[in-house]
């Protein structure tokens, strides 16, 4: 089994962690320096003393960046298990590593998860940030997993090549890993750890705003080509019904072109399909599922606008917003899974 931390500027606890896992197994560890500057050198020569191999990246790249340095070394080694992803801030205690692992061995082809519970004194931010990604992830894949942020993972050792080629550079690769994971055929399995938080977690370089952002980039490029649609759909839907009376006609017009901007710009821009991808395969997919939404987007514009009495605009809005986490989820899940 190999130890992999990604480790940018850390503190004396990414030595700690080492001496503590050297006293108790033979893990081998490897540590990747992502662009730390001059002054930790000597944390990296110490971590050398401690029989750990140190791979350094010239410039900050980000953690999903550093992930994959260590990933591609250690496929390239004699390592036959798998590994275990770790912190180096402190956060991960000895006990939960070792049980990850142990996991890891038990559960082939699994994503081991350590999965925090987010109990006793717990920054806000912290609590409140995976909660928020929780739902989200939740919504858009169908699968509830207890903590989606957490750093500490496991894997084996079939899955490494698949965990080189997951895009992204920061924070989002985590992400987007959970996010492929089941459409590859890739199980989830979580091992509860315990929430450690140190000096109330101010060693942590996620950067609030801009790496939540990139973090949910995936969902919000999918809104933001839903909102541009939506549009495109909503003004159609007006101009038509306004003049010709005619609902239907209205709702089955504007949703078609719209559904045609919005199909080029989810396999292009949202999901990054190769644009020499089959084309056939996917359209006849995707409008299939306009066919469905485009049912229950009509019956629940009646249902709103003609039998409750609802104003057609405000009808429209609550029809929207009920089906866009099932088409965003039907799209990734079953529409440009596999091209």
């Amino acid at each position: 089994m190999t130890i992999l931390i990604p480790s940018y500027e850390p503190g004396v606890q990414l030595l700690e962690l080492i001496i503590k896992i050297k006293e108790k197994c033979s893990f081998d560890i490897i540590i990747v320096n992502d662009g730390s500057s001059k002054k930790y050198n000597e944390i990296f020569r110490q971590a050398e003393k401690l029989d750990c191999k140190v791979l350094t990246h010239e410039r900050n790249f980000g953690k999903g960046h550093a992930l994959k340095t260590g990933f591609d070394f250690i496929r390239a080694s004699d390592e036959s298990i798998g590994v275990v992803c770790a912190d180096s801030d402190g956060q991960h205690l000895l006990e939960d590593i070792l049980r990850v692992a142990k996991n890891v061995e038990e559960h082939k082809s699994c994503i081991v998860l350590g999965s925090r519970r987010f109990t006793g004194k717990v920054p806000l931010r912290s609590k409140l940030g995976n909660s928020i990604t929780r739902i989200i992830f939740t919504l858009a894949t169908g699968i509830d997993i207890t903590d989606t942020q957490t750093g500490l993972r496991g894997y084996s050792i079939d899955m490494l090549s698949w965990l080189c080629n997951i895009p992204g550079e920061r924070f989002e690769y985590e992400m987007n890993m959970l996010l492929k994971a089941n459409d590859t055929g890739f199980k989830f399995h979580e091992v509860n750890i315990d929430t450690v938080y140190y000096k109330n977690n101010k060693s942590s370089h996620f950067h609030g705003i801009k790496d939540s952002a990139m973090v949910y980039l995936p969902i919000l490029k999918f809104c933001a080509s839903s909102l541009i649609s939506s549009i495109i759909d909503f003004t159609l839907l007006l101009l038509i019904q306004y003049l010709t009376a005619n609902l239907l006609a209205a709702v089955v017009v504007s949703r078609v072109c719209s559904s045609i901007f919005n199909y080029t710009m989810n396999k292009n821009y949202v999901f990054h399909r190769d644009k020499n991808s089959n084309v056939k395969n996917s359209m006849l997919k995707y409008f299939i599922l306009v066919i469905i939404v485009m049912f229950f987007n009509y019956s629940l514009i009646f249902t709103f606008n003609k039998m409750i009495g609802i104003s057609l605009l405000i009808s429209k809005l609550l029809a929207e917003t009920t089906i866009f986490m099932f088409s965003y989820w039907s799209q990734r899940k079953f529409v440009f899974a596999h091209l």
